[in-house]
């Protein structure tokens, strides 16, 4: 079993039957209605999914009861909703039952639920409450029950002063070094740079 957040306003939403190939039945109390072919039933956030839906309504008034899809060879029956923090659970099932006066859906046979940031769920029968997110399996000739738990995502840290941190300033860089490097010509000194000037030439001779 499994506690988590769910739907909890679905269950008061009207049910629409969005889309069906075609149709068998009447709107009185305590009947059935049968739907067939790319089935499509929304309830708020809740949406029903399979080939074919029968949807039944109370004894006392056309408000309906429970609603059951079967699969066929090609896709099993599918439901999803969006729970109350925005998260997506889906699950499929070889026989999806939803009582709408509980809001308990019922997936039996290959049962297979899904919710993000919290894991999976595998069984024969997976038995989940659309409004609390309590969650009951039972294992059979399917094999038994398994669960994959997801870790808690790390929060991000905070920032410091109401502003991201900055990154750290890299240290500047040191000078070069003053010392001229080896091998350099070092500057002639003065008494050797200057090469003593040529002598003047002789004054000329008196005739």
């Amino acid at each position: 079993m499994q506690q988590a957040l769910a739907r909890t306003d679905d269950r008061n939403q009207p049910i629409h039957v969005v889309h069906a190939d075609s149709m068998d039945g009447y709107n009185e109390p305590n009947s059935v209605s049968t739907f067939k072919g790319n089935v499509l039933i929304t309830q708020g956030t809740m949406k029903l999914t399979g080939q074919l839906a029968k949807i039944y309504t109370a004894k006392e008034d056309t408000s309906v009861d429970h609603i059951i899809v079967t699969s066929d060879p090609k896709k099993q029956p599918h439901i999803e909703q969006i729970d109350d923090n925005g998260n997506l659970m889906t699950g499929d099932a070889d026989q999806l039952y939803y009582d709408n006066v509980n809001g308990i859906a019922i997936l039996t046979g290959h049962a297979h639920v899904w919710q993000a940031t919290k894991g999976e769920s595998f069984g024969t029968k997976l038995t989940y409450n659309t409004q609390t997110g309590y969650m009951v399996g039972e294992s059979g000739n399917e094999g038994p029950v398994r669960m994959t738990f997801l870790p808690k995502q790390k929060p991000v840290p905070p920032a410091k002063n109401g502003k991201p941190g900055a990154p750290a300033a890299n240290p500047p860089a040191k000078p070069a070094a003053s010392t001229p490097a080896s091998g350099a010509a070092k500057p002639a000194s003065a008494s050797s740079s200057s090469t003593a000037p040529a002598p003047a030439s002789s004054a000329p001779t008196k005739e």
